[in-house]
């Protein structure tokens, strides 16, 4: 499947009702509930999807793969395009239509986590064809890089290892060279990036796949996906699960300080596990181990470590690994053997693996990857994913979906209180977090469509998943954004921990599984035990 952008003649004559139709997506509001794509779209929603076998040395046998063309631009769909890379198991019987996928991040990619992670969805192969895809930007589907090293927030904090908040102006000139990098590296694919547009590719998809309605199934940031689809398309909407459930009302600053908060709970309860087994690195006392891992980030900040790859491994990268490997109990041992291989042989391998959500391909020898597309022998293309993609499009969808671009001036004044807030929160995650809020500043301003209109849905009931221990997307917003979203969210109450619950609750799993496939929905506020972690999860980690 090769990851491209390609240039179409503009289209001569469009109908009244088209041009209509086109400005009203110039101006970001989405065609609702559309029994018919506008003229200009006729021709992607008139996509079928050929499958064939995957590229790729990882790629089981009986995983199949194929690709939709969505245009760049939906404002002006006669422009370019884009290929987004799709997979699918087969239904072991006679399927009664597809499911679709979205494993989180923002920035996970669909084809690679089904292709890992493709056992904790067999059940729902008996009555669907599992599909899932890499949305625009995102590992196979013209991959956003910004070129600096693995993680564009890690870097930014790495060349100021203290967030120095007495000279804000340096800092926010080097973020302004670093939006510079990432929009350099990206091409043009950054600038359409966001989950209105991932919304509209969706259903592209739904047509593709032969439905008339979407039945879904989104995890972490993939319940945001989903809400924003329901808004869009609420006649559209089938069978719809939404785990791990997303704010859509929280500015990135407070879900910032909430994502440390959570991270550093999980951390705490890591350690405690940790410290409980004599292999662990930091030794058996708990209360000196969290000290320990303060003093590692700040260790490595000061002298960051090569790698294998040729760049350096800071402290704000050992943060993100670890955050990576906090969201799932189940990665709790792997995260231990890769510390203690950190700490006792200087060995960045198994901790970068965690730090770049697993992809540990080197970057492109080009030094790009939005928008070019690689030498293909299959439907899915054999090419590098840039080391950095997870994080830079993490970054990119978050920012396209916050419309909240602070002046200079309040930048500065308001460095310094969340500078404290964030610490207070966690003395591991708080910078990296603090950083990585203030990413955004010198992107373009972000869309307000999901803050001020996916509210009161029309659509068919959905289930909505809420963990109360969930270190990413904290049980509250669950219980907002279903209120938010109206009579058509039904809520399950997930007593356990870690992030999500499908993967990790042998009860959700089957309310989810019965829902998807026989439509039964549980009765709006049941619950679930805390019943231990029935699989390793197959969630990405979340903003």
């Amino acid at each position: 499947m090769p990851a491209k952008l390609t240039r179409r003649p503009a289209l001569r004559r469009a109908a009244s009702a088209s041009v209509l139709t086109l400005a009203l997506l110039g101006a970001g509001l989405p065609v609702a509930a559309a029994e018919s794509p506008a003229p200009g779209l006729s021709r992607f929603y008139a996509q079928k999807v050929a499958w064939g076998a995957c590229d790729g040395p990882d790629m089981p046998r009986d995983l199949q793969c194929g690709k939709v063309t969505v245009p760049l631009d939906y404002a002006h769909p006669g422009g370019a395009t884009l290929d987004l890379a799709l997979a699918r198991y087969r239904a072991t019987g006679t399927p009664h239509g597809s499911l679709l996928l979205n494993f989180g991040g923002p920035g996970a990619p669909g084809v690679a986590q089904l292709a890992a992670s493709g056992k904790a969805f067999m059940d729902l192969t008996n009555g669907y064809d599992v599909v899932t895809f890499d949305p625009r930007g995102v590992g196979r589907s013209s991959p956003v890089s910004c070129g600096a090293g693995q993680d564009p927030a890690a870097d930014a904090a790495a060349s100021d290892p203290e967030l120095d908040i007495r000279r804000p102006q340096a800092l926010l000139t080097r973020l302004r060279q670093s939006a510079e990098l990432c929009a350099k590296y990206s091409g043009p694919v950054v600038k359409h990036m966001g989950t209105v547009d991932a919304a509209r590719d969706m259903d592209v998809i739904r047509q593709a796949l032969g439905r008339k309605k979407l039945d879904y199934l989104g995890f972490s940031y993939g319940t945001r996906l989903g809400a924003v689809y329901a808004a869009e398309f609420p006649h559209k909407v089938g069978h719809m699960a939404l785990d791990g459930v997303d704010t859509l009302t929280e500015p990135l600053s407070e879900q910032g300080r909430a994502g440390a908060e959570g991270q550093q709970t999980a951390l705490d309860s890591f350690i405690d596990w940790c410290t409980s087994d004599v292999g662990c690195p930091f030794g058996q006392d708990p209360r000196a181990a969290r000290d320990q891992v303060v003093r590692l980030v700040r260790s490595l900040d000061a002298n960051p470590v090569p790698t294998d790859f040729g760049g350096t491994f800071s402290g704000q990268d050992l943060v993100g690994a670890i955050g990576q490997g906090l969201y799932s109990k189940q990665l709790w041992p792997s995260l231990e053997r890769a510390l203690a291989s950190l700490m006792e042989d200087g060995d960045t391998r198994r901790v970068l693996s965690f730090a770049t959500g697993g992809i540990t391909a080197p970057p492109r020898s080009d030094g790009g990857s939005g928008g070019k597309g690689g030498q293909h022998t299959g439907l899915v293309a054999t090419q590098d994913v840039p080391v950095d993609n997870l994080p830079a499009a993490l970054l990119a969808i978050n920012c396209a979906d916050d419309p909240d671009r602070p002046s200079d001036a309040r930048v500065t004044k308001d460095l310094k209180d969340l500078r404290s807030a964030y610490d207070e929160a966690s003395p591991v995650f708080g910078r990296y977090r603090l950083t990585q809020l203030l990413m955004c500043y010198g992107r373009p301003k972000g869309t307000d469509y999901i803050r001020d209109e996916v509210k009161d849905v029309p659509s068919a009931r959905m289930l909505l998943i809420g963990t109360r221990g969930d270190p990413a997307t904290p049980y509250r917003w669950t219980v907002e954004t279903a209120a938010r979203l109206g009579d058509s969210a039904v809520v399950l109450d997930n007593k356990g921990d870690g992030h999500t619950g499908y993967a990790s609750s042998k009860c959700v799993h089957r309310k989810v599984d019965d829902f998807l496939l026989y439509g039964s929905l549980p009765p709006d506020g049941s619950s679930c035990p805390a019943d231990g972690n029935a699989w390793s999860s197959p969630v990405e980690g979340d903003e």
